[in-house]
């Protein structure tokens, strides 16, 4: 994969996703309603994430769910990450969030 620029990653930054402060990485935290809802998510997230052999950093609590996206191959972002993360942006769309 091609490393994204730091104005690349600006540019194409997917909503609700912002930049890690000390490593080429993106970052979203979550809040579903319970950890049902939380483990869930991390459920569909896994399947996709394992069909792109592209798997996130990620971090549970009950209902929260810390994710960061980074290409380790590559050591940057890359549009790995920027595919992953919309598809997460996708399938919370419609999950009311806390």
């Amino acid at each position: 994969m091609v490393r994204l620029t730091d104005s690349e990653i600006e540019n194409t930054l997917v909503s609700g996703w912002s930049r890690c402060k000390n490593r080429s990485a993106m970052e979203r935290s979550l809040k579903f309603s319970d950890f049902n809802g939380a483990f869930s998510f991390m459920t569909a997230v896994a399947l996709k994430a394992e069909q792109m052999d592209h798997h996130p950093e990620w971090f549970n609590v009950y209902n929260r769910v810390d994710i960061i996206l980074t290409t380790h191959s590559d050591g940057a972002v890359t549009g790995k990450d920027v595919e992953l993360a919309k598809f997460i942006n996708k399938l919370i769309k419609d999950i009311k969030l806390i």
